[in-house]
């Protein structure tokens, strides 16, 4: 007998085969289970500390497991998920996992009958496909322009969301937000940029109900000179800028030396005429408001309220963009180079008030925005974050079904319906894939149950009376009623799922769980980082030319 060759060092640790997919579907399923109660509209809460001992209270699959600190690779993988889920369409998240938890638990039994983790992912990519098939034949498409259908949709999706119990309030917020920033492509397409041109702004303090969308933007800033200043102007003529009304300083330390007294009153005196230069080129064109992204010396606040020029200074460049979106003004880079075009005249109202114990400037009241502000009031700080979270959910949703107008049945229909169809088409199929296939189609059955499980029904009594009205995929909108627990018809409830939030849910999930299942080794234990002091002697370095600019230049 040959003595064992060492190949690995001792340090690594290697695990293979069927081993590692029993501890990948652990860890998923473990991972599944921290958020499977979170689905539906019982979902419970969780509470979670993190690292700095602030506390995030919420039900969205995303920011819970963004918050946790997991060690297990699979299950990091799995977090990724939601996250994914998150950017892409930003509902879902919590279904996304369950639905990959379930794949990779129906997974495990074929796993021990050693099947090969490659005719399993085939199987679920045929699954895959029919799924995505079935939602296009069910799929119903709706007018965007009708609003009821829109609160009806946006309302089932935040309905499993903490703030369902303020009724119509959040969704009546997003879909406000996103039809105001909506732009047309043409060819029927239409974009929301959720991130760039709507703004949150949270102010703790009054009640919920005080909560809108201003037709403009709200800036958390006053003006320069609050006494000087007007302080509401109508229709006001508002010019953007980009660059400091103060004098300029050198790019380096300019040391001047002046010999005779006069010299320096005479550049004291240039100093003063640059900022007149830059304000008259402002006041030329008569506005009623200046903002800019930087200083504002107190010199040409002195000129702009001659003229009776409120400004503002020090602005974010994205709310500056805001603005300029508002209310239809070009932001200029220098005074001079102003134009009639680029004066913003689209705002019908300016005004500064005072919320809580800051003050706010409102830019409202505009003609045609395509940005807004919506503005969040709320007792806490725990309950603003949590309505901003439901709220960015909500207008996702909204912007989903601008830019796909289709909509699938809620409450677990779609999976049922999706599940029965592939129950019948995996008979049709030959070789040893049908069993994987066969098991897909009942893991889809995971978002149903779980709804029920949360309703706290009969769990097996609701599923078989579900299972046997969507026997031969009939039926389509039968789901369960996540409050009741009742099986009903979904249209009647208004329960919807936008058509590609449900379609990037099962795409997410499948692709995840195949690659999970394809793992067969994990070598762990790679590399230790040395302690700093015994490390190996660096490489020599090589200056490259892009070194250069940055060398320091020794004085002579």
């Amino acid at each position: 007998m040959h003595a064992p060759v060492l190949v690995l060092k001792d340090s690594l640790k290697r695990e293979s085969g069927s081993k590692v997919q029993h501890a990948n579907i652990q860890a998923s399923k473990a991972v599944a289970d921290i958020i499977r109660t979170t689905l539906g509209p019982r979902s419970m809460l969780k509470m979670l500390l993190d690292a700095a001992g602030g506390i995030v209270v919420t039900n969205d699959g995303n920011a819970i497991l963004r918050e946790l600190d997991i060690a297990h690779p699979a299950a990091k993988s799995m977090i990724e998920l939601s996250r994914t889920q998150d950017e892409e369409v930003g509902d879902g998240t919590t279904s996304v996992i369950v639905l990959a938890g379930e794949m990779l638990h129906v997974a495990e039994a074929f796993i021990d009958k050693n099947y090969h983790p490659t005719i399993i992912c085939r199987a679920y990519n045929k699954a895959l496909e029919d799924a995505i098939a079935v939602l296009d034949q069910i799929a119903m498409p709706i007018d965007v322009k009708d609003r009821g259908t829109m609160l009806g949709l946006v309302k089932s999706c935040i309905g499993t969301k903490f703030t369902s119990q303020f009724g119509d309030l959040i969704a009546d917020l997003a879909i406000d937000a996103t039809t105001t920033v909506g732009v047309d492509l043409g060819q029927g397409l239409r974009e929301v940029d959720i991130k760039k041109y709507i703004k949150v702004e949270k102010v703790p303090g009054g009640q919920l109900e005080d909560s809108r969308v201003l037709k403009g933007v709200m800036i958390n800033k006053d003006v320069v000179a609050p006494g000087k200043m007007r302080r509401k102007i109508v229709n006001p003529r508002i010019i953007l800028l980009d660059c400091p009304l103060e004098y300029k300083k050198g790019e380096n330390q300019t040391n001047a030396e002046l010999v005779r007294e006069e010299d320096w009153e005479v550049l004291l005196k240039m100093e003063e005429e640059y900022i007149k230069n830059l304000c008259d080129q402002i006041v030329m064109f008569k506005p009623d408001l200046v903002i800019t992204e930087k200083g504002l010396s107190d010199l040409a606040c002195h000129y702009l309220c001659k003229h009776g020029i409120s400004a503002i200074r020090r602005l974010r460049k994205t709310d500056n963009n805001r603005i300029a979106k508002a209310c239809d003004a070009v932001i200029v880079n220098r005074p001079d180079e102003l134009l009639e075009s680029d004066v913003g005249t689209g705002a019908g109202l300016f005004e500064v008030k005072k919320i809580g114990d800051e003050f706010f400037a409102f830019i409202v009241d505009c003609k045609d925005p395509k940005a807004c502000t919506v503005l969040l009031r709320g007792a806490s700080k725990d309950l603003l974050n949590e309505v901003e979270r439901n709220l960015q959910d909500a207008m996702s949703v909204a912007r989903n079904i601008i830019k796909n107008p289709k909509l699938l049945p809620g409450g677990g229909a779609t999976e049922l319906t999706v599940s029965a169809t592939l129950k019948q088409k995996s008979s049709s199929i030959e070789g040893i894939e049908k069993w994987p296939y066969e098991a897909a189609a009942i893991a889809f059955e995971a978002i149903p149950r779980t709804l029920a499980q949360n309703c706290g029904v009969n769990v097996i009594r609701t599923m078989t009376v579900l299972q046997g009205k969507h026997a031969n995929g009939e039926n389509a909108w039968i789901g369960i009623d996540g409050n009741t627990g009742a099986v009903t018809d979904m249209k009647e409830w208004k329960i919807w799922d936008a058509y590609n939030v449900k379609a990037q849910t099962f795409k997410t999930a499948i692709e995840a769980a195949c690659m999970l299942l394809r793992i067969d080794d994990i070598v762990s234990g790679i590399k230790k980082k040395q302690p700093p002091g015994s490390q190996a002697p660096s490489k020599p370095k090589i200056e490259t030319e892009a070194d250069a600019d940055n060398e320091q230049i020794l004085p002579d």
